[in-house]
């Protein structure tokens, strides 16, 4: 029974491995320039930094979508419970964070949408 759970053990962590030798890394956010005191040069430095952080979350979202079809893949060819307990929980916890990733990238646009909104009012002539 202990050399069971001790080969299960061992084919999860193999399994699992894959995923955890992929690197993906989050991108940080920028920080956005406050619209209504911001200058242009303020503002255009504000563009290309969520221009930055859409093309680094893409690649996150590349990476993570690798992972998850990973997943899906040893999903599919099955395995003893333990081992497909572990997949399932490494399917979830990728999906999770490909959607935050997401989210922050509809947040961030939705926040720089705003500051640009408040640029405006502030500096009609501009």
């Amino acid at each position: 029974m202990k050399a069971t759970k001790i080969a299960a053990f061992i084919c999860l962590m193999l399994g699992v491995s894959t995923v955890w030798a992929t690197d993906c890394s989050l991108p940080s956010m920028p920080e956005l320039p406050n619209g209504k005191n911001a200058d242009m040069q303020a503002m255009l430095a504000g563009k290309e930094a969520v221009t930055a952080f859409q093309a680094e979350n893409s690649e996150y979202l590349g990476c993570l979508n690798e992972a998850i079809e990973a997943s899906k893949t040893k999903l599919a060819s099955g395995g003893d419970k333990p081992a497909l307990k572990a997949i399932k929980a490494e399917y979830q916890a990728l999906t999770d964070k490909y959607n935050a990733a997401v989210n922050a990238e509809e947040t961030l646009a939705n926040k720089f949408n705003d500051a640009i909104r408040a640029f405006k009012q502030a500096n009609p002539s501009s």
